[in-house]
């Protein structure tokens, strides 16, 4: 006899409530995991901004240490900073002479090289520097009387006051400028003993430097852990590829420029040429704005000897050679070294002015083009030095300003 039976529909673990005293049972909410919060509400845009503020605060915190520490080591970093110049400067000189001599010899005769090379250059800048040195300041005190003469009569009118009060800012500026480069010498040095150490680092780092740099940045490698090791060594090459190619570029640059310049004051029979020529060549060492401002002082030196029209000729001068020096000594000569924009470096040099003084202007464009060199490798917008191909041969040519442009 067949029997109906209903289905079962309990869910296991279900009670009657009879079973239990005639007490309802209440279910429990089901619960959601804690990681679904980080998406609720919270749109991607506003993520992606919130990932890339917190990295930028760490890199900044990581160069404000850096600062820092480099502040604290004094003389000790800037011998550091002093011997990798050296080792830029002298690295393929002494490449190239150890294919023929043992490595050591090599670098010994480099620092040689580079040391008597320094020495003519230092005389020759002293002993012009000497030599003309009041007759220059008397020229460019007399050059400075024309200029108030032509502010009083010419189109701005100025009276005694206001020529009085811009001669006092400039004297209070310069005042200041000194006083503050005084006051970092001694901070700098410290004392004897201090200036001792500080030199023997320097002479110890140049030979170690050009002897066996790869050597100790292979040791340097190896504390990095593995899984970043590349990338470490990528930035690492990059920085340096940077600052070698300023470093060498800015020298050969500051001497072209005080060689043209000195051509054409002896051109235009500007008295004092040679040692005007050697404050262009210093003025150069401040990319963009450096020799352009120290051929100025030429002009004022040209009124004052030779008259106004030779003046305007020696500020036409410095617009030749400053379009020279950046269309093609630049290129030619650093090549991709430091490919930044001039408002950038302008304002690097003001920051680093503004920030460490002369020594600031020095070495704010190395630095920072050191540092941008590494940000384009990390977001990917440059191959790292090993996978970079052969630079194109760039052909000689006019000045911008000299070309004709063609019109649509």
């Amino acid at each position: 006899m067949a029997t109906n039976t209903a289905p079962d529909n309990s869910v296991p673990g279900d009670t009657d409530p009879a079973a239990n005293g005639g007490a309802v049972a209440t279910a429990e909410p089901p619960s959601i995991p804690m990681h679904a919060f980080s998406s609720i509400g919270v749109p991607q845009g506003l993520k992606n901004s919130a990932g890339t503020i917190w990295r930028i605060l760490i890199v900044l915190v990581g160069i404000f240490v850096a600062v820092r520490l480099v502040g604290y080591l004094g003389g000790v970093a800037i011998a550091l900073f002093f011997s990798m110049v050296v080792a830029a400067l002298g690295g393929p000189l002494q490449r190239a002479l150890a294919k023929r001599m043992p490595n050591v010899l090599a670098t010994v005769l480099t620092l040689l090289f580079m040391l008597i090379l320094v020495l003519a250059v230092m005389g020759f800048v002293v002993e012009a520097v000497v030599s003309q040195a009041p007759s220059m300041v008397a020229a460019a005190q007399q050059g400075i009387t024309q200029i108030e003469e032509w502010l009083r009569t010419g189109p701005f009118k100025l009276d005694d006051t206001a020529i009085n009060s811009l001669i006092d800012n400039a004297q209070k500026w310069l005042t200041t400028e000194g006083e503050t480069i005084a006051k970092q010498v001694p901070s700098v040095l410290g004392s004897a003993a201090d200036f001792i150490t500080a030199a023997s680092v320097a002479v110890f780092g140049s030979f170690f430097f050009l002897n066996s740099g790869k050597e100790i940045w292979g040791w340097a490698m190896s504390w990095v852990p593995g899984n970043v090791r590349t990338e470490v060594d990528d930035c690492g090459q990059a920085g340096w590829q940077t600052l070698s190619g300023y470093t060498r570029g800015i020298i050969l640059i500051a001497i072209a420029d005080g060689l043209l310049v000195g051509i054409g004051l002896v051109i235009l029979k500007v008295p004092l040429a040679p040692a005007l020529a050697v404050v262009v060549m210093f003025g150069a060492l401040i990319p963009v704005i450096g020799a352009p401002i120290a051929t100025l002082f030429a002009a004022v030196v040209a009124l004052a000897t030779e008259g106004a029209f030779t003046a305007l000729l020696v500020v036409a001068l410095t617009v030749i050679v400053g379009s020279f020096d950046g269309d093609i000594l630049q290129p030619l000569i650093m090549g991709f070294a430091v490919n930044l924009h001039p408002l950038a470096i302008v304002s690097m040099i003001a920051f680093g002015t503004l920030t460490f003084g002369i020594i600031g202007a020095l070495l704010a464009v190395p630095i920072g083009g050191s540092v941008y060199a590494v940000a384009k490798y990390l977001t990917g917008r440059s191959l790292p030095p090993r996978l970079q191909p052969p630079r194109p041969k760039r052909k000689l040519g006019l000045p911008n300003f000299m070309k004709r442009h063609k019109t649509a």
